[in-house]
């Protein structure tokens, strides 16, 4: 089980994650805003209030929270070279008893997309959901569309399971997306994670 009172920090080979700080603000609002157009087809709607300070420090005291409280681990990646922020990954919706599970999200500043960085933090974090948290299932879901986002899901050890109908608010409407599953003990195939 994880030791909560020891700052979280997930190392790969080029990043190191860890929990939002008070100090990242300036580096979180600049990579997201300079990414809005690449992000925004993929998330949920802004709110208002989205790049303020406010919203961020409220963002880091939830991370705070979730992490002691066991019930999401919010990170955020760093090239270790420059130590420069790249996107984050949360493993929200952290299921214990039966389930043993939990939903993986992430974005990437467009700068940094398409380098290989994500597939580095899903690795990481699906092997300290294993490991660490004893989970038995990481799920994930994007848009059908995201061919992106289905191919690191891939290639990091998910599979498709299927679609669900109005999963999520995507830029204003309803959308459908696709839904992966890793397993630690998956017996659908091999998978390299875990």
């Amino acid at each position: 089980m994880l030791n909560r009172r020891r700052k979280l920090r997930l190392v790969t080979d080029r990043m190191f994650l860890r929990a939002p700080q008070h100090a990242d603000f300036r580096a979180w609002t600049a990579l997201r805003q300079s990414s809005a157009d690449f992000l925004t087809p993929w998330e949920p709607t802004w709110s208002p209030d989205h790049l303020t300070r406010k919203a961020f420090t409220n963002r880091v005291y939830w991370a705070q929270r979730s992490i002691v409280g066991g019930t999401a681990i919010p990170l955020f990646l760093f090239r270790r070279e420059g130590e420069v922020l790249l996107g984050a990954i949360t493993l929200d919706n952290i299921r214990r008893g039966p389930a043993q599970s939990g939903t993986l999200g992430y974005w990437i500043g467009e700068p940094y997309a398409r380098q290989g960085y994500m597939g580095e933090a899903i690795e990481a974090m699906v092997h300290h959901g294993f490991n660490e948290l004893d989970l038995s299932r990481i799920e994930a879901a994007c848009l059908p569309e995201n061919a992106a986002s289905r191919g690191v899901l891939e290639k990091s050890g998910f599979k498709y399971e299927g679609v669900a109908q109005s999963y999520l608010q995507i830029n204003g409407r309803w959308r459908n997306h696709v839904l992966y599953s890793n397993l630690r003990r998956d017996r659908r195939g091999k998978t390299d994670v875990g």
